[in-house]
């Protein structure tokens, strides 16, 4: 049994890029984790092919070390605002954080967003001022910035009076002084750690008690739930109850919870982790991150419990609700089937289950469309990731353009959610920024110029006037603009927010497109197809110069003649299309248009594929509307 002394338990949690998987690197280094001849792949932690793709962390993962024969859990966190629920849950298992704050940006959205929930249950986090090497680093700025961030949220004095390192995480170096001069090493974070993180305060004599935090999936084994355990041991084959509890009304403030069922279960398999391994135990104990499978169904916040009394049932997991939804939808497009799987509805239904048994953070609705399903998350890279992991699962189909969810206030009043918004961007670009957020509705907050040619503006902005504007500000600002966004809350409805000034060039024609009809298409439009690649009717083929769709037919081809010209035919100049991503079409579609998702291909295409039909159901859209009430307010994305 492990001594509950020298175990430790914390999360690493900081904003987006601020180093916290690279830190992770360093904590293996230093704790010989591998064997000297082991190859070991940079950002171990993220090993998802997407995470290292798009190099940010999309799931919390844990891992664990030994210092000194102690035992440190660590729980590695995503630092983008779309994976909130990722860092929600998994606080519940630890006893204190790591707070990396860069010393060149200090506190950022995402900063004061984990700090708040790890405030709010108490915990006192350390403070890793990190990356302090760079040129450009200023440490002091950093920590006075966080300082007062504590104070902003309310911490008590304890929490207040945080420990604090530097160092840099990249090269495996901190120090507790700026001043001290002493050999650069880990030895001062990992003291930090033994000395300011708490012993778990558990009971390893009670019957055992155990809330899941976290859920995984094994084809052979079913559901794993992963979580703390806060009392007593568990055998392989010991039979628990499962209790379910669930909050009273979800829009209520006070957070009245009950209990909702149980039932007994026997536990079949069980694991421990060191190092990023699960190693197989037969028996759990108090204080310890574990891994449980038994249950038939397993639930975030589920209380397992070796004690029958209803009274050890735990508080459910508080994750927020989600802001943005969309249809999945089968595709129905003339060319489905070719380039994957074309999936009916009953299996997307069954893939997007799947999904939900580990992202907690995800909704899924049936309202009775016979072609698809609504699906909500916490942003638009939330459900990028989930549309990407399915495409590369060979799967076809379509989604919608994304929506806010709104809700209602007590007065009935329509409210909609709203974020914080922070730009870093040269001087040069601000009024660009400035005019086009204010068109979105955003509302400026503040101007700051740190005395260099870069400033940092922030803005309140309904999350609708986010949507499609990451690719216009990357345009605006050369590049050289850096956006982060968190969600603070609802507010008011802000009215309609144009997001898209431009109309779509339709195709009329099925077959391959000709450079001959691109060339005279491209005089108006941008082009978003290439020569001899297959189009079809219906699908949206380029931007149109004016606010209003267009139809052509880039099929076709030139007529031939007997008369010839020595220099007439000798070619075709052509601009570079302008090749979308996923994430750039989910942005740019409007209401009556959706992407076509293949493994090989995005598209772009209008709902309803016929010309005619197009037409028909657009009037009779327009005779609804003008038969509507004027004061009901129309809320368009």
């Amino acid at each position: 049994m492990i001594d509950i002394a020298h175990i430790r338990n914390l999360a690493i949690v900081a904003h987006i890029d601020h180093g916290k998987t690279t830190l992770i690197d360093s904590v293996f280094k230093a704790t010989r984790t591998f064997r000297d001849n082991q190859d070991v792949a940079e950002r171990l932690m993220d090993n998802n092919v997407l995470e290292r793709e798009r190099g940010i962390t999309i799931r919390s993962k844990h891992c664990t070390v030994s210092w000194n024969d102690y035992l440190i859990n660590i729980i590695d966190t995503p630092g983008h605002a779309d994976f909130s629920g990722e860092v929600e849950r998994v606080l519940s298992m630890v006893d204190s954080v790591l707070l990396l704050v860069d010393a060149n940006e200090g506190p950022m959205p995402q900063t004061r967003y984990v700090l708040m929930r790890a405030l709010k249950l108490g915990l006192r986090p350390i403070v890793v001022v990190n990356k302090i090497d760079r040129p450009n680093a200023r440490p002091d700025f950093a920590l006075n910035k966080t300082f007062d961030l504590f104070i902003e949220l309310g911490a008590t004095d304890e929490q207040a009076h945080f420990p604090v390192v530097y160092g840099s995480g990249l090269d495996g170096w901190f120090v507790n002084e700026l001043s001290d001069k002493n050999e650069k090493s880990m030895a001062p974070l990992f003291q930090k750690i033994i000395d300011e993180v708490p012993p778990p305060a558990v009971d390893q004599d009670g019957d055992f008690l155990m809330q899941v935090s976290s859920l995984d999936w094994n084809d052979y084994i079913g559901q794993i739930a992963c979580g703390r355990v806060l009392r007593g041991s568990l055998k392989i084959g010991d039979e628990f109850t499962r209790m379910i509890t669930k909050l009273k009304d979800k829009r209520s403030q006070n957070k009245d919870w009950e209990l909702d069922s149980t039932s007994k279960v026997k536990s079949t398999h069980m694991w421990t982790t060191r190092g990023l391994t699960r190693v197989e135990a037969t028996e759990i104990t108090a204080g310890d991150i574990v891994w449980l499978a038994g249950p038939p169904e397993i639930g975030i916040g589920d209380t397992f419990s070796k004690n029958e009394d209803t009274s050890n049932a735990l508080k459910p997991l508080e994750i927020e609700e989600p802001t943005l939804s969309m249809f999945f939808l089968v595709n129905n497009g003339p060319f489905s089937g070719q380039e994957g799987t074309a999936i009916m509805l009953r299996q997307l239904r069954e893939r997007l289950e799947r999904e939900l048994r580990v992202n907690v953070a995800l909704r899924m609705e049936d309202i009775g469309r016979a072609d698809g399903l609504k699906v909500s998350g916490r942003g638009e890279l939330h459900l990028a990731i989930l549309i990407e992991e399915m495409r590369r699962e060979g799967l076809e189909f379509c989604i919608s353009r994304p929506e806010v969810i709104t809700r209602l206030d007590e007065n009935e009043n329509v409210t909609e959610p709203m974020e914080q918004l922070l730009i870093d961007v040269p001087e040069e670009y601000q009024g660009i920024i400035i005019e086009k957020l204010a068109q979105r509705k955003g509302e400026l907050r503040s101007v700051d110029n740190a005395g260099t040619n870069t400033i940092r503006i922030e803005f309140d902005i309904p999350t609708r006037g986010l949507i499609g504007y990451r690719t216009e500000f990357l345009t605006d600002t050369r590049g050289l603009g850096i956006m982060a966004s968190r969600l603070v809350g609802y507010g008011p409805w802000r009215g309609d927010i144009v997001s898209r000034n431009r109309g779509s060039v339709i195709s009329i024609g099925t077959g391959p497109a000709t450079a001959y009809s691109l060339e005279g298409l491209q005089e108006r439009s941008v082009i978003f197809i290439e020569p001899t690649e297959k189009i079809y009717v219906g699908q949206i083929v380029g931007e149109n110069a004016r606010n209003m769709d267009m139809t052509c037919n880039p099929t076709k081809k030139k007529n031939l003649t007997n008369h010839r010209q020595s220099t007439k035919d000798i070619g075709v100049k052509l601009d570079v299309r302008r090749k979308m991503t996923l994430e750039q079409a989910m942005e740019w579609i409007r209401e009556d248009e959706l992407v076509e998702i293949t493994p090989k291909s995005i598209r772009v295409r209008k709902t309803i594929l016929d010309f005619d039909d197009r037409k028909r159901t657009q009037k009779k859209q327009l005779a609804i509307d003008e038969s509507a009430s004027s004061l009901t307010p129309r809320m368009t994305v």
